[in-house]
């Protein structure tokens, strides 16, 4: 390629650097890059490599990858999940290695109780006492944004050493068709609680919770939750005819309805 002396000085300087010559322009030749600035052990490569690990675990919350969150369930694994609240973390709940490692990864005490969470209202007898409750009661208040505490009761199949020494366990039934395929694919109940670090406010979408990604097996990504952080509203229902609501969340008006509805009565707190 050559090209006349007298327009070679108005050329980007980059091209003073061809291979080839320019006629009338000395020959400069290739810059050598150092090589130790591009080895693949460089700061530059470890951060390119650990973004691109922490995405292969971001998947869409979508019928497609249930089979996927499914077998990491069964392989005791903790994948993050959305629901018709907040961002969850779930595992199996009769595995009480991956509970432990839910507590770890939020740095919540062994104290604080986690909730289940099944596929359909018809599922929640095995797990916990309902003969008590009006007709309809749960038919109409799940699926939804409410977490119902009930007695485990002595029929229940959930391990013992989910929430040792409590005979009541929080049941969700989230409005949400992702994790409830899901939870009737893995067959058991999923213990779920909030992705964040405990005592962090909760999670709305997945960036939320970035830096716990590298800890689940797969970060099922549902977009942003339109619902805000308040999370479920939970209800004692362990009383025969009463009520307590525990924590107002996202449902409380409509809650109290349903259950007034259904000749509950809300049980005082006492002084």
């Amino acid at each position: 390629m050559n090209v006349p002396a007298k327009i070679a000085h108005t050329l980007p300087p980059l091209l003073l650097h061809a291979r080839f010559p320019l006629s009338g322009v000395p020959r400069k030749g290739f810059v050598r890059i150092p090589e130790r600035s591009r080895r693949p052990g460089s700061k530059m490569a470890w951060s390119l490599d650990k973004c691109e690990n922490k995405l292969d675990v971001i998947r869409e919350a979508t019928e497609a990858h249930a089979p996927e969150a499914i077998g990491a369930l069964k392989s005791g694994k903790v994948i993050a999940v959305p629901t018709d609240t907040i961002y969850g973390f779930a595992c199996d709940a009769c595995s009480a290695e991956a509970v432990n490692r839910i507590y770890e990864i939020k740095g919540r005490k062994h104290t604080s109780p986690l909730a289940i969470c099944v596929g359909d209202v018809s599922d929640i007898e095995r797990f916990a006492v309902t003969n008590h409750l009006p007709h309809g009661l749960l038919e109409s208040l799940l699926p939804g944004p409410v977490t119902v505490i009930l007695r485990r009761g002595e029929s229940s199949i959930l391990d013992k050493s989910l929430n040792p020494g409590l005979d009541s366990i929080g049941v969700r039934v989230p409005d949400c068709n992702f994790i409830r395929v899901i939870a009737r694919g893995a067959g058991s109940a999923l213990a779920l609680t909030s992705a964040n670090l405990s005592g962090q406010p909760s999670s709305v979408c997945i960036k939320d919770f970035e830096s716990l990604w590298e800890h689940c097996a797969y970060v099922y990504d549902g977009g942003v939750l339109p619902s805000g952080r308040a999370g479920s509203t939970i209800v004692d229902l362990t009383k025969l005819a009463c009520y307590k609501i525990l924590r107002p969340g996202s449902a409380e008006e409509e809650t109290v309805a349903i259950l007034e509805r259904h000749s509950l009565i809300e049980e005082k707190s006492k002084a």
